[in-house]
């Protein structure tokens, strides 16, 4: 069993050795996550839809049972491996537009007509897909922002308008509370509530152990990958609303030094990494050592120490004897063993490492920089994708509603609602959404006609509501697994609710969405296709310029922090340039062609960064450059000016020297 703050896996189950002879958009719909079940998060999604459902109906207050259970079964969706900080901001905003949605539907949807009210939904999709290129917190707002409004203008519910944002918002609120409160399972080690935060940490010095050992084999790019995965996921877990600058525990304040004392850790690995000379055994046990000591919160004990021969290993030597100090200042190891490290001088000083409980190395972005970002090419060509999606959803679902297709019980929402999934660039390529939301509406469709058919009414279908709610956070390994569990689910709260039976319209609103999505995602761009990524890649080479600027012209010695900093920035948005590329490539081929020749770019920007990480070990220890480190630095600069040769995008991929 894993605990709840490790990250997700990156390995894949055996359906993708089937995905080699296959287009990648298929391929994309095949593969499935796997890694251990998250039981924390399987607890809280039981405890939260389903008793609130129960009380309500125990209550004779069905209505908002319903309500509030689709605010925590949201909620749910969004409820990831993390800390609990964080958490806060990834469930507590996407609920906040959810309620706003669901307050702005409920009174439009009574006191507008439909063409109106089609127009009005339109100009919110436009607002909430220009709003979700920010991040991803702010996508998973503007998801529920235009979920929530399309139920709250569809759903025939009792209570007014802001009785029903206040009931999703409790509903919303209640699974926080569970995540705030309950402890994860098998977590014994110091302060649950930071059980999160340490296993994130301890996941970096796994990632440092794992690079190590990968140094001059094959493995090591994507052991250095994966090692920027971990930072920035410890990173997201030890950032978060606070009421103070500081970490107020000692708890807290302790695993922030403790990350701080993994960059220059990472810092050497990588330099180590780009050398490609193997590195002594001895150099891994280290830092998995130090892992150990996060994840339990023992004395890191006697740390064996690397050879000094090179200036990554000295830089390796030094960083491993400052983040012993880190851990235990008054545990030392043994100084008799000629093996281990005792205590000496080193070029990272206590006051570079030394978090001091202040947030970590993260990106402080302005209102106006997140304003660009929201109405820039990427936000832009995003808003206008999804709100013609969202209005075309609105727009047919009227005009069939209006015209008593449904019959007498509505149920148009449905149709907007899926197209705002499907038109998600998060969750994967467009072709690969529509068939796993195609055939898990289905398959939840079939299911759901049987369940209804056999279990009592209405207990048998809260219990199915909570058992729904438990299987959510294993769901999300894959989108139709996912689409499965959430159509049965609310099928079951429609039909608590006193609507009848809605299995066979809701697979023919899907396929409707479906269409309409894949007839919109097709169509002429507005402005220039791939602004999305386009605007990743541009701010990855403004992050590496920034990175190779500083390391090459500012001088390391004096400003580590800030270089730490700069290298952070530079590898995640190399990272999030790399996702949006991968989906992109995944696409149709009318669509990926758009993104041809960005992933070379991004490879080459990868390989500058790690270059000039190579940089700042080596001006560490020698204060110059070797011929190699020079005539690499240039060949790279060299090969990104060829590659931006010829695009419309020239001066926001090249990398000045």
């Amino acid at each position: 069993m894993s605990p709840e703050g490790a990250p997700p896996s990156p390995d894949w189950s055996p359906v993708s050795r089937l995905t080699a002879a296959v287009p990648p958009w298929l391929a994309h719909a095949l593969r499935t996550q796997r890694g251990p079940v998250p039981w924390s998060a399987v607890v809280r999604g039981a405890l939260a839809a389903g008793p609130l459902l129960l009380v309500a109906v125990l209550s004779g207050r069905t209505s908002a049972g319903v309500v509030a259970a689709l605010g925590a079964m949201l909620a749910g969706i969004n409820d990831r491996p993390g800390s609990r900080r964080a958490a806060v901001g990834r469930l507590g905003a996407p609920a906040l537009a959810g309620a706003g949605g669901l307050l702005v539907g409920s009174y439009a949807g009574q006191h507008v007509g439909a063409v109106t009210l089609t127009l009005l939904l339109t100009v919110l999709g436009l607002v909430a897909g220009a709003v979700s290129a920010v991040g991803p917190v702010a996508s998973g707002a503007g998801t529920q922002l235009l979920v929530a409004s399309a139920i709250g203008a569809g759903m025939p519910l009792l209570e007014p308008g802001w009785q029903r944002a206040i009931l999703f918002l409790g509903g919303a609120g209640w699974l926080l509370a569970l995540r705030l409160a309950l402890p994860t399972p098998g977590a014994t080690a110091g302060d649950y509530r930071f059980d999160g935060e340490r296993d994130a940490v301890g996941a970096v010095y796994e990632a440092v152990a794992a690079l190590l050992e990968a140094v001059g084999g094959p493995d090591a790019p994507r052991r250095r990958v994966a090692l920027t995965a971990a930072l920035d996921h410890a990173q997201d877990a030890l950032d978060g609303p606070r009421l103070r600058r500081r970490a107020g525990s000692a708890a807290e304040r302790r695993l922030h030094d403790q990350y701080a004392a993994a960059l220059p850790l990472a810092e050497a690995a990588t330099a180590l990494a780009w050398a490609g000379d193997p590195v002594p055994a001895r150099a891994v046990q280290g830092p998995r050592r130090l892992a150990v000591a996060v994840r339990t919160g023992t004395h890191t004990g006697a740390l064996p120490a690397p050879a000094r021969s090179a200036p990554a290993l000295r830089a390796l030597d030094d960083a491993l004897l400052h983040a012993a100090d880190a851990f235990d200042r008054g545990d030392r190891g043994d100084r008799g063993d000629p093996g281990v490290r005792g205590v000496r001088g080193g070029r990272c000083g206590r006051e570079d490492l030394r978090g001091a409980g202040q947030r970590p190395h993260l990106r402080r972005r302005t209102a106006m920089s997140l304003v660009r970002t929201a109405f820039g090419s990427g936000g832009r060509e995003y808003g206008l994708r999804v709100g013609l999606c969202f209005g075309a959803g609105v727009a047919v679902a009227q005009a069939l509603h209006h015209t008593r297709w449904y019959g007498s019980h509505p149920h148009w929402y449905w149709l907007p609602a899926t197209a705002v999934f499907l038109v998600k660039p998060d969750l994967g390529p467009l072709a690969s959404r529509v068939i796993c939301r195609a055939a898990g509406t289905v398959l939840g469709a079939v299911a759901f006609a049987g369940f209804a058919t056999l279990l009592p009414r209405p207990a048998g279908l809260v219990a199915l509501v909570a058992v729904c709610g438990a299987l959510i956070p294993v769901a999300t390994r894959h989108f139709a697994a996912q689409t499965a569990v959430v159509t049965v689910l609310v099928l079951s709260l429609v039909m608590v609710g006193g609507e009848p039976q809605a299995s066979w319209n809701r697979i023919g609103e899907t396929l409707l969405a479906c269409a309409i999505v894949l007839l919109v995602g097709h169509l002429p761009a507005l402005g220039q296709r791939g602004g999305g990524v386009r605007a990743r890649l541009a701010r990855a080479a403004e992050a590496a310029h920034a990175y190779l600027t500083h390391v090459l012209d500012d001088g390391t010695t004096d400003d580590r922090t800030g270089r730490w900093a700069l290298r952070r920035e530079a590898y995640r948005s190399l990272a999030e340039a790399r996702a949006v590329i991968d989906v992109a490539a995944a696409e149709l081929p009318a669509l990926a062609r758009h993104a041809e020749g960005t992933d070379e770019v991004a490879a080459t920007l990868e390989r500058l960064v790690d270059t000039t990480t190579a940089c700042a070990v080596q001006l560490d220890d020698t204060g110059r450059l070797t011929p190699r480190h020079t005539g690499r630095v240039a060949e790279l600069l060299d090969e990104l000016d060829g590659l931006a040769e010829g695009r419309a995008d020239r001066k926001i991929l090249l990398v000045r020297r």
